[in-house]
């Protein structure tokens, strides 16, 4: 796989042209206390936030995760990770699907220390003056990889006094341009107490015939943004390799994404009609399969001094924290 069109570009920049795959009506995302997330655009059409940067994120990890045999799809095998198992040895978690990568409080805030004690060691000596971006890249690559692409802020107080952080290399998100809502509703039907209310019991508790409403959209443009930061991968200085890897990685997950994942919510089930390289020009999106062939032998490069069994580390949650977290911040970073 050639990547030479990608050493001098800054970014690879992608849209994907999406829509529904049955019908008109799609429902974004939602938020609490706002709803759907429509705005006016700069030319005055009304837009929509249909998938954010978060929610993206979440995505492009999960459509790369087999829960079933808890571990990396196929072609991903062989990836660094941390994985979490109860106090039973069972599966629980693990550092793809956690929301903070290696931050996750399963990892670093249980009594088992040794991922913690392991970023002490291998972190040292960066409590004051500017954090070495590039020993935390060599570090993350070989203990959660994922985590180079999605970001991570690692708020621990012992760790450089809670200033290690990474951004998102890798973003996106989906918006739908001059949308109209689309009102429906419908009831609740309750065959046995059709009355709202009745022996003191009310709709709140889910007895009667409980009418709701409905806001979904329509649109003539529905588009999905992704943003691949090549300056920063190139930054971390982990060598062509890893640098390759991480590339592969990110154009994997977008791929994946696109071709399985595309089923946001019951009523948000979308395909992608037209795939664009915005930038470079002449970039190339590769294909799926030419992607799953070349990971496997681009991981076997990049970890070639680690056997696969060290790949992955493994930290037991016994379901009590080793003290209160008491570091600011942790459950609304924005990596």
């Amino acid at each position: 796989m050639n990547f030479d069109t990608l050493k001098t570009a800054p970014r690879l920049l992608i849209e994907v042209q999406l829509q529904p795959v049955q019908g008109t009506r799609f429902q974004p995302t939602g938020f609490p206390d706002l709803g759907a997330a429509s705005y006016d655009g700069p030319d005055g059409r009304r837009m929509l936030l249909v998938e954010s940067a978060q929610s993206m994120a979440n995505r492009l990890e999960t459509v790369c995760w087999d829960g079933v045999s808890n571990d990396w799809v196929g072609a991903l095998k062989g990836l660094p990770v941390i994985k979490v198992v109860d106090g039973k040895g069972e599966p629980l978690t693990n550092s793809v699907l956690e929301a903070h990568r290696t931050n996750s409080p399963y990892i670093l805030e249980g009594k088992d220390t040794r991922v913690l004690d392991m970023l002490k060691q291998e972190l040292a000596g960066m409590d004051e003056g500017a954090v070495d971006i590039r020993k935390l890249a060599a570090v993350l690559l070989r203990y959660d990889t994922n985590a180079l692409l999605h970001g991570v802020f690692l708020v621990k107080s012992e760790l450089a006094g809670g200033r290690l952080r990474l951004p998102r290399a890798v973003s996106a998100f989906i918006e739908a341009e001059d949308v109209r809502e689309a009102q429906s509703g419908g009831v609740k039907n309750d065959h046995v107490r059709p009355g709202r209310g009745g022996e003191g019991q009310t709709s709140k508790e889910g007895f009667g015939n409980i009418p709701y409403s409905r806001t979904e959209f329509a649109s003539p443009k529905i588009t999905a943004y992704f943003n691949l930061d090549l300056a920063q991968v190139r930054g971390f200085g982990l060598g062509a390799a890893a640098e390759n890897l991480l590339i592969a990685l990110a154009l994997y997950k977008i791929r994946r994404f696109l071709e399985t994942g595309l089923r946001l919510r019951t009523a948000c089930d979308l395909d992608a009609v037209e795939v664009q390289v915005a930038r470079p020009a002449h970039f190339t999106l590769p294909a799926t399969a030419e992607l799953e062939s070349a990971l496997p032998g681009l991981i076997n490069g990049a970890f070639k001094d680690i056997p696969a069994e060290q790949r992955v580390t493994t930290v037991k949650w016994d379901g009590t924290a080793k003290k209160a977290r008491k570091d600011k911040g942790a459950d609304n970073v924005e990596e």
